[in-house]
């Protein structure tokens, strides 16, 4: 099993989606960066906005979608996890973040767990697990809601929830994939992670 450190270190662009993130730096620059495979561009957007959030990262297209998975399991992407209207609308009380290098923004308002996890094939997912499904229980325990997500909501935290119907409820894998899909279907695991997810056996 790998370690993260090891995970970041044999990082490549390569097992990256086109996607276009925007970030600003520490000093206030804007950029906008574009990656789709080994291709990776960045844009200075400094003029064309001037608010400074430093070192907030943003998907440029806005997902507030969130997946009722259970009345106490949530899934979404990192848009509805950092719009706290979203958060309100559904009642959302524990927050676990399974991404890489998004923030926890509401620390006050809501209880996080922040598990990191990189969405590379060669991840072990399941090694995870057993943490993410302790806060997920925790929070429905104590009558409350937990929003799972990760960057874009359709493969890390998609393969926990997936894990955690599998493990706690009993589901074939089909069964939870289906049941996910159905809640959020812009959902897509990588293959690694859909491998993983078919091996396993709680």
């Amino acid at each position: 099993m790998k370690s993260l450190a090891q995970e970041i270190e044999g990082y490549s662009t390569s097992h990256l989606r086109k996607q276009s993130t925007r970030v600003t730096t520490v000093t206030g620059r804007k950029l906008v960066e574009t990656r789709s495979g080994d291709d990776f561009h960045v844009a200075d957007d400094t003029e064309r906005d001037s608010d400074a959030s430093c070192g907030f990262v943003q998907d440029l297209n806005l997902d507030l979608q969130v997946g009722a998975i259970r009345p106490f399991l949530l899934l979404s992407s990192q848009d509805a996890a950092h719009d706290i209207d979203t958060l309100k609308k559904f009642k959302v009380t524990h927050v676990l973040n399974v991404a890489y290098g998004v923030e926890n923004v509401f620390p006050d308002l809501f209880t996080y767990k922040t598990v990191t996890m990189l969405d590379l094939s060669e991840t072990d997912i399941t090694s995870y697990f057993s943490e993410c499904f302790e806060f997920i229980n925790q929070a429905s325990q104590q009558c409350g809601v937990a929003l799972v997500h990760c960057n874009a909501g359709v493969s890390r935290s998609a393969s926990v929830v997936i894990g955690f119907l599998m493990s706690q409820e009993k589901m074939s894998f089909e069964e939870a994939f289906s049941t996910v899909k159905n809640a959020r279907p812009s959902i897509q695991p990588n293959p690694g992670f859909i491998g993983q997810l078919k091996k396993y056996h709680p």
